[in-house]
Formats: structure tokens, C-alpha cells, sequence
């Protein structure tokens, strides 16, 4: 059922569920005018935000998954590309300027109508405080992520896939704005 959308917005009349002709999906359309009303996934854009050997890490202060560490990371908005969001995102969550290099990661999260894209970047100068959606923000060494804390399945893959391209002999990040050479892609079972 596809009732998320109970109204047109186009000319206020109700809706219903139905499979426009041509398309292979229910969808919410409006009685009235006909306007067929889409609804897709939420792109969320993050960074792995990395200062000398420590990557950025925030405690939501907020659902879902309040007291638990993140990358920094949230909703992309309208007028805005991907990378901008996730630099505007690092710098709402935890007052950090970051350089990005380049793509790491893309998460498929369908069970929430949700995709996790998350950059590699360069926390300037290390600096970082609590943003207005975070408890509290922190560098960590690989060693002491706090793993059992991490909010989300697609952090802790990202994490992990980034500290895997780390270790490889010869690892250099891209010169910042370049396409990033190694791309993680999974889809998470939960």
C-alpha cells in the first residue's frame, strides 16, 4: 500500500493507490487531476572525515539510535550536490571543515528507503566541536573505535572497508576533488 502520500500536491484532492498504465508499481494518484506521485529513496551523504591517523566520529543527540557514534552524515538537500551535503553535514554535526577526496563507499538500505553515500576526506586542521545534533564529537584511532556503539550497519562496513584500503601497501588518497580509486558497495541484510 503506498498511502504515504494521502493528498495531491498538485490540487489538494485525495489520492489513491493504484498502478498507473505503464508502470509496474502502485503509486499514489490524485482522483482529480491525475498527478502521479513518486516516492523514492532519501540519499544520505556522509564523510569519513580522517586527521593524521583519527577519523571523526559524532554521538547522536538524537533518534534514531540516540547516544550512539556516527560518522558525520545526514539528508541530502534539494540544490545541493552529494559532496556539498556530506561537508555541510560534517559541519552541522560536528563544526568541522572537511576536503574531500572522493566517493568510498555506497550503501543500499531499502528496508528504510534509504542510500548511504559516504566521501573520503581530510578533516583541515583536526578541528572539530558538538554540532547541534551531536552529544559529543571525538578522533579515533582504528583501535579504539567504539564498534559495539556504532549506530548504523552502513558506519561500521564503511569503517571498516576505509581501514581495510589503509593497510594496503601503498595507499595514498586521491589529491582532493579527484575520483577516489576504490569503491565499497553492499547491501545490508539488516
Amino acid at each position: 500500500m503506498n498511502q504515504i502520500i494521502r493528498f495531491c500536491m498538485s490540487c489538494g484532492q485525495p489520492t489513491q493507490d493504484r498502478t498507473p498504465e505503464g508502470d509496474n508499481r502502485s503509486r499514489a494518484v490524485c482522483g482529480q487531476c491525475g498527478e502521479i506521485h513518486y516516492v523514492n529513496p532519501k540519499i544520505v551523504a556522509g564523510a569519513v572525515a580522517v586527521y593524521e591517523d583519527r577519523v571523526l566520529l559524532c554521538r547522536r543527540a538524537i533518534e534514531p539510535r540516540k547516544n550512539y557514534w556516527t560518522l558525520p552524515a545526514g539528508f541530502m538537500e534539494n540544490n545541493e550536490t552529494v559532496a556539498e551535503a556530506a561537508q555541510r553535514e560534517t559541519r552541522e554535526e560536528a563544526e568541522g571543515e572537511v576536503t574531500l577526496h572522493g566517493l568510498l563507499s555506497i550503501g543500499d538500505v531499502p528496508h528504510i528507503g534509504q542510500v548511504h553515500m559516504y566521501y573520503l576526506g581530510d578533516l583541515i586542521e583536526g578541528k572539530h566541536s558538538v554540532g547541534v545534533e551531536s552529544l559529543e564529537t571525538r578522533l579515533f584511532s582504528e583501535a579504539d573505535i567504539p564498534w559495539d556503539d556504532l549506530a548504523f550497519k552502513t558506519v561500521t562496513e564503511t569503517l571498516r572497508y576505509y581501514f581495510s584500503l589503509r593497510a594496503r601497501p601503498g595507499f595514498v588518497a586521491s589529491a582532493p576533488g579527484e575520483p577516489y580509486q576504490f569503491t565499497a558497495q553492499w547491501k545490508p541484510d539488516r
